[in-house]
């Protein structure tokens, strides 16, 4: 399979979901320590955000990251490197993104990587954070979360914006600001 093939087959990857894996933290460090390698300046802070940072908890096996910067300026002026860097993007998405910079790496047609680069300290850097540590801190609430995520990629295995659109109250509720 060329890369062209093996992006495609990622972009077009359904949700599934597999039990947590105990190399996921190991592949965030892997990642992080390359990624602050390559821009010590401008990344303030890499954290291993998202279900795989959750021990024990069932997720798509995509290591997600976030990336803190000083400014969506910044971000903006990193975009380029990333993608000279291995990672891959969808303009037309990161159009519609005002918080953010979102970039992905894929390997034999699956999504290993998401890169969120945000604003260090900013409102949606601390949201990931207060989310993954309640997470983290309550097994009850992580259990609600984790069936949640069972029914929903079930119903949304087609459409992942539609299974991460649906987790939306959850997360607004954890973080005080649902019903």
């Amino acid at each position: 399979m060329n890369d062209a093939q093996s992006l495609q087959l990622a972009i077009d990857e359904p949700v599934n979901l597999a039990d947590y894996a105990p190399d996921w933290p190991a592949r965030f460090v892997a990642e992080r320590l390359r990624l602050l390698k390559r821009f010590p300046a401008e990344l303030l802070d890499v954290q291993h955000i998202g279900s795989t940072a959750i021990h024990g908890m069932p997720a798509k096996p995509i290591i997600d990251i976030m990336a803190g910067v000083a400014s969506m300026a910044v971000a903006d002026a990193l975009f380029d490197s990333l993608l000279d860097y291995g990672y891959v993007t969808s303009l037309e998405f990161n159009a519609g993104l005002s918080d953010r910079r979102w970039f992905m790496r894929h390997a034999n047609g699956r999504r290993t990587h998401h890169l969120h680069v945000v604003v260090y300290e900013g409102e949606l850097w601390r949201q990931r954070l207060d989310f993954r540590d309640a997470l983290c801190s309550d097994v009850t609430l992580a259990a609600r979360y984790a069936a949640l995520k069972r029914e929903l990629a079930s119903r949304h295995q087609a459409d992942r914006e539609a299974y991460t659109r649906a987790k939306s109250d959850f997360v607004s509720t954890v973080l005080g600001s649902g019903s």
